[in-house]
């Protein structure tokens, strides 16, 4: 066991093609197109273009229950590992307007 066994899990490479398949959660809050969130009518966060390991990174936050928000950690432990870094890759290809 060792120094292996105490070693940070590496960070799952993204697929941006995948995680465009599951970025339909995220737009009714995020509103991703134009930044315009349908629901809820209070100020969320700029997602589209952010950083992909900070996106990953926070989306993991959530998962684990460092970040709280209860509808973000709700959506973050409804996926696995692999998809929040599918997510998070193709978040942060999108352009912003």
């Amino acid at each position: 066991m060792g120094q292996a066994a105490d070693a940070p899990a590496a960070t799952a490479k993204g697929d941006a093609a995948k995680g465009k398949d599951l970025a339909y959660t995220c737009q009714g809050c995020h509103g991703i197109t134009g930044y315009k969130n349908a629901y809820p009518n209070y100020h969320v966060p700029m997602i589209a273009g952010q950083s992909e390991q900070y996106l990953h990174n926070a989306l993991m936050d959530y998962k684990a229950g460092k970040r709280k928000h209860p509808t973000m950690q709700a959506q973050a432990q409804s996926f696995s590992d692999q998809d929040l870094a599918n997510l998070a890759a193709y978040l942060s290809s999108l352009k912003t307007k």
